[in-house]
């Protein structure tokens, strides 16, 4: 199990905060295939408390009754506007702020947020106080942050102070991810600096994030690290079917085949009927074209299906990537991860948040 605060999950693998992707249909689509939490895309504090009704609330605040546990990553500068937006999503029905500390995309940074934070302690943990202040009691507070700005001393410092004086304020639990901020999402995350700070502080509940594509890699990250729990980012996109292929693995079975193309089709056209219900039919489309890109490397046939998935323009495009491809139940894949959207090189887990 993996505890934060009232929370209680039977599985230690939940679902990282991915902006542009961990939407609300997303994210029903993991619960439903076994993640036992979920985490919506990162959200600026202004755009949050700018956005209080209407389809733009709709779209990036819903969270229904299936959705439970879900947490709410929220990334600012401004330790007073920070606090309010955590109240405006406590009020939305999230079960969780998750603080970013961790984002790494250069307009964020140049915006004094995300990563940028693990350089200024101060305000760091003014900000972590103030929403610890003002959120309910019952509603945990967690952080998510990189090891570090860069390699130097000096960042290391910072990290232990912010890591540190974060739990003495109240935090629940904290997210790191192998990589510096500097690093971005180049060479490999350091599961040994997760190990390592594992065991500086054992009573600590830490999650592990970095190099995370497959479920035998879940296994491995808490195996390796003594990590209590790990956050499936990228390797949960056209891939929700990890978090079953996880729990197999975490209860001594074997890895289970990779869903045939009946499953695969089933899932892929909930996930649209969802996104058309969120979006209407004409968002839908090229908001989702990037997730069938994504599910096209679990089908045997990968290069041809992605290239149809490209060329989706209204829903019968869809349909119609459906019924051609996935009209004889044919065993599935596993994704290549030597593929460049795969690699340290490929995709971020988090882009810039919607403004």
């Amino acid at each position: 199990m993996l505890e934060f605060g009232p929370i209680q999950l039977a599985s230690p693998a939940v679902l990282a905060a991915l902006s542009g992707y961990s939407d609300w249909p997303m994210r029903r689509i993991c619960t439903r295939l076994g993640a036992p939490y979920t985490i919506c895309e990162v959200l600026l504090d202004k755009f949050v408390l700018d956005v209080t009704k209407g389809r733009k609330a709709k779209r990036f605040l819903r969270v229904d009754d299936e959705d439970h546990p879900t947490g709410a990553q929220l990334m600012g500068s401004e330790p007073e506007q920070f606090a309010a937006a955590a109240v405006r999503l406590v009020e939305a029905g999230f079960d969780c702020i998750d603080i970013n500390f961790g984002c790494p995309v250069k307009k964020v940074l140049g915006k004094c947020r995300g990563g940028y934070l693990l350089s200024e302690p101060e305000t760091a943990l003014e900000i972590v106080a103030r929403v610890r202040g003002v959120v309910p009691a019952e509603i945990p507070v967690t952080v998510k942050m990189r090891r570090a700005m860069d390699d130097s001393p000096a960042s290391r410092d910072r990290f232990f102070e912010i890591y540190d004086k974060a739990f003495s304020l109240g935090v629940a639990a904290v997210t790191v991810h192998g990589r510096t901020v500097r690093q971005g999402y180049q060479g490999n995350a350091s599961w040994g600096f997760l190990r390592e700070l594992k065991a500086y502080a054992p009573e600590r509940t830490l999650l592990g994030s970095g190099d995370l594509f497959n479920a035998p890699a879940c296994i491995e990250m808490l195996s390796q690290t003594g990590v209590d729990g790990v956050t499936i980012a990228r390797g949960a996109i056209g891939n929700p079917w990890i978090f079953q292929q996880f729990q197999a693995l975490a209860a001594g079975k074997p890895l289970p085949a990779p869903p045939c193309l009946f499953e695969q089709r089933e899932v892929i056209g909930e996930h649209y009927r969802l996104a058309e219900e969120l979006y209407g039919s004409k968002r839908c489309c090229p908001l989702m074209r990037k997730f069938g890109i994504k599910y096209s490397r679990l089908h045997p046939r990968q290069d041809e299906v992605r290239d149809a998935f490209v060329r989706v323009r209204q829903p019968r495009d869809w349909r119609a990537v459906l019924e051609r491809f996935y009209a004889e139940d044919l065993p599935g894949r596993y994704p290549d991860e030597s593929t460049p959207e795969n690699s340290s090189h490929g995709k971020p887990e988090t882009s810039s948040p919607p403004t």
